[in-house]
């Protein structure tokens, strides 16, 4: 992603668009407490008032940040899904496009969850959630019906699945795994996921 600064004024097109890119980048390298309307209207070069016209506030800007990311994330999702595929494959897909996002955007990741969590979370939010964090609990759901997974909650199920998944995704956050061990590491964290430790 391009770095906008001061030597790189946004001059036309999309200020909004801008903006978002720009608090993304702060974001990855200092963290969401220096993001600030003022601070992000200076590097993209434009009047600190000017951001008010698509954020009202910081709040509404990281609003907006999670619902790039959860669109990101759909669509990454959407394009790693193949429901041709046995179970198994076709979960590792879908883990291996989840654990490759959540470990090039760990930070962006975490902004996500916490405005998922935030109390009156928009529709908005509450849709982009469910077509990402709510497409595993439909496969499971659809596995489910065809005696492929065993019967309860989906959604438990899916927690199940997405705590292992973001687990492995902090390990590599926090340094105990490389990125690459962490994507290497799917088919058989899937593996584990549909059949148990127990010998068999």
């Amino acid at each position: 992603m391009p770095h906008l600064s001061k030597s790189r004024p946004y001059h036309h097109g999309d200020l909004r668009a801008s903006l978002l890119a720009a608090a993304e980048q702060t974001l990855r390298e200092k963290g969401v407490g220096s993001l600030s309307l003022r601070e992000l209207a200076r590097e993209v070069g434009v009047s600190h008032a000017a951001p008010g016209r698509h954020f009202k506030d910081k709040q509404a800007l990281l609003n907006a940040l999670a619902l790039a990311g959860y669109d990101r994330l759909g669509r990454l999702l959407e394009a790693a899904d193949d429901a041709e595929l046995p179970l198994e494959p076709r979960l590792a897909a879908l883990a291996r496009a989840y654990l490759g996002f959540a470990v090039d955007n760990a930070e962006l990741l975490e902004l996500m969850y916490a405005r998922k969590h935030e109390p009156g979370a928009s529709e908005q939010m509450v849709a982009a959630v469910e077509r990402t964090v709510g497409s595993l609990a439909r496969v499971i759901a659809d596995a489910q019906r065809r005696g492929e997974v065993v019967a309860g909650d989906p959604e438990d199920l899916n927690l199940v699945a997405g705590a292992a998944l973001h687990g492995v995704a902090a390990f590599a956050a926090g340094g105990m795994l490389t990125p690459e061990a962490a994507l290497a590491g799917v088919d058989t964290l899937v593996h584990h996921l549909l059949h148990g430790l127990k010998p068999r």
